[in-house]
């Protein structure tokens, strides 16, 4: 790949076996969300394009699972050298499928950098443990990959979101075959053939683009892949959940989220709000963890409401506020809006589509703030998925805990107090897989990432993530 190039692409290919694969059929045309145009010609696969990757991927597998660790990490390192050098023309990438600000590109990129540094650091840690079970026999326990690992992203955070599921289960061991979201898919094609150029072997990282009827199905359901990470809608991971089901393999779900951003009348207002601002906002809402509940506890209601107002109407679309990335959702953030309306919820500011100068048909949308919500209501136990926030008072503890767990989803939780007790005892009793006080979404690569209930099962990033990529086998020798 030429990385000094333009990304200014007429289509975009498969990439199997560390080479571009042009679509057997038909390409799909992306729509540009900043300007409603017609954009990038994607290349449309199927089974036949999926069982080639996978056989790239097997004659790859053992050569990659035998390669002494610290040489799979070195190539780690250095494809996190690589996305550095080149973070500029990846973030021009991003922008160009997704519509974001630079500076939320950037950070992206930097972040996939990361994951791959992250864990090519990790290879020289124990695979296993000796277990004390006899004196006269030697039991220890290894961990092995699974082989051939399908990894299916969502279109929010393109190269982010490969990069995260990737990373460990190479590092593992593992080789991948990639289906990014047809949306966005060049960062995780350009991710293939950088790795390509520094080093990887052939066949390790795959790429087959397509939807997720035709491509993500025929990646489930491979004989030959035996794990599956997925990212995306509950929907789409109960179907892919009953196909592994029937075959027994397992999988890592990180779903849909409704998060609880909970501020007691103790907190520092001013900071609260400016976090809760940016929770609800960030990628416009697009992030599964968004924090798109506000609970707010009651006697300073009416006080932190005007604060988060004034703070989300700085906040201006085309600027520090992307599009919406696809026409769908688009589409149906507009439809939510009726749906608070019919609920009764109070409009505090927002509401409606934004035009913004020269990007008339782009799928802007203003940053929109309910009050006087009641949990029950459509806006409240829903995933909206735009820039959306919902404000729910509540009276103390034990009620925000009760409303925080009432949703179907468990992803994270943000607390704001002065009152450690209070955290340490709210924290523990709130259904999420990850809490942030006096601090909104601070996460790392270091941090185990993942969810309860209906935001899915499994841990993405952190040490943890290698475990989901690889299983364990004991052996005991009789001496």
């Amino acid at each position: 790949m030429n990385t000094q190039s333009t990304i200014e692409l007429e289509q975009l290919n498969h990439w199997i076996d560390g080479a571009s694969v042009p679509a057997s059929g038909d390409y799909m045309e992306i729509t540009n969300p900043m300007t409603g145009a017609p954009g990038l010609l994607v290349a449309k696969g199927g089974a036949s394009e999926v069982d080639s990757a996978v056989q790239a991927a097997a004659r790859a597998a053992k050569g990659w699972r035998n390669m002494v660790a610290a040489e799979r990490g070195r190539l780690m390192l250095a494809m996190a050298r690589k996305i550095r050098d080149n973070a500029d023309m990846l973030a021009e990438m991003e922008r160009a499928d997704t519509g974001k600000p630079m500076a939320g590109a950037r950070a992206e990129i930097e972040g996939s950098a990361a994951y791959f540094e992250f864990y090519g650091s990790l290879v020289y840690l124990p695979t296993g443990e000796l277990l004390d079970v006899a004196p006269d026999q030697h039991v220890f326990t290894k961990r092995e990959p699974y082989g051939i690992v399908g990894v299916i992203t969502p279109w929010n955070l393109p190269m982010n979101q490969a990069a995260r599921a990737v990373a460990p289960a190479l590092v593992a061991g593992n080789v991948v075959v990639c289906k990014p979201s047809e949306i966005t898919s060049r960062t995780t094609i350009a991710m293939a053939e950088m790795a390509t150029e520094v080093g990887f072997p052939d066949g390790v990282i795959n790429v087959v683009l397509g939807t997720g009827e035709t491509v993500g199905e025929a990646i489930v359901s491979h004989a030959q892949i035996r794990k599956v990470a997925f990212t995306g809608s509950v929907g789409v991971g109960r179907a892919i959940g009953h196909i592994a089901a029937e075959r027994i393999i397992p999988l890592t779900l990180e779903l849909g989220g409704k998060s609880a951003n909970i501020v007691f009348e103790d907190a520092d207002l001013d900071v609260a709000a400016a976090e809760a601002v940016k929770g609800f906002t960030l990628n416009a809402g697009q992030v599964c963890s968004a924090g798109t509940r506000l609970l707010v506890q009651r006697s300073i209601y009416d006080t932190f409401m005007e604060k988060v107002v004034a703070e989300t109407q700085k906040v201006t679309p085309g600027e520090s506020l992307g599009p919406l990335i696809t026409p769908a959702q688009f589409k149906r953030v507009q439809e939510y809006f009726g749906v608070a309306q019919q609920d009764g919820a109070k409009c505090l500011t927002g509401g409606d589509v934004a035009k913004v100068p020269d990007h008339e048909d782009g799928f802007y949308v203003q940053p929109t703030v309910y009050g006087d919500v009641s949990n029950d209501m459509r806006i409240a136990q829903e995933e909206i998925f735009g820039p959306v926030l919902v404000a729910i008072p509540f009276d103390d503890a034990d009620d925000a805990i009760r409303i925080t767990n009432d949703s179907d989803y468990g992803l994270i939780g943000t607390l704001w107090t002065r009152d450690v007790s209070r955290a340490l005892r709210v924290a523990d009793e709130i259904n999420v897989g990850q809490v942030f006080v006096n601090v909104w979404n601070t996460m790392s690569v270091q941090t185990p990432f993942g969810g309860h209930k209906n935001s899915g099962y499994g841990r993405e990033k952190g040490i943890d993530a290698i475990h989901h990529y690889s299983h364990v086998k004991s052996v005991s020798v009789k001496i």
